[in-house]
């Protein structure tokens, strides 16, 4: 009987991507099974921006 990791293993990497496009391009060319989400950190990283955008909500 496999156990959960024997699965994982045998079955190889699927990726989830979050972020930088390039990981995506990368993983995708080594032919692994891969979903790029598209993300940017919030207010693109300024403290002020995203402090009015709490205030929001």
């Amino acid at each position: 009987m496999d156990t959960q990791i024997d699965k994982l293993l045998s079955n190889g990497p699927k990726v989830v991507n979050i972020g930088l496009h390039s990981f995506f391009e990368a993983a995708k060319a080594q032919g692994i099974p891969t979903v790029h989400i598209k993300w940017e950190p919030p207010a693109q990283g300024n403290q002020e921006l995203l402090h009015l955008l709490n205030e929001l909500l």
